[in-house]
């Protein structure tokens, strides 16, 4: 699979995540969203880093969108050679 249908995977399988654990916001305690944000992920195979997950569960639980965009790799970007 090359790089782009990867990130399209990715952003896909993230979505699909984000929709889960959205369902769970308006009845369930922070706590609650973290622990379904974190199954979900293991059971798409998507990771995020601490401060994303952080930040994807405070948007969650204030009901605000999550941009999958933003926690998507940058790919292109260069780095070490």
């Amino acid at each position: 699979m090359d790089e782009m249908n990867q990130d399209a995977a990715r952003g896909e399988a993230l979505r699909r995540v984000l929709e889960r654990v959205t369902a769970w916001q308006e009845t369930a305690p922070e706590g609650t969203i973290g622990t379904e944000l974190d199954r979900a992920l293991r059971e798409a195979g998507v990771t995020l880093t601490d401060d994303q997950r952080e930040l994807v569960i405070g948007q969650v639980s204030a009901g605000e969108r999550v941009d999958i965009e933003m926690l998507q790799p940058r790919t292109g970007e260069g780095g070490p050679a």
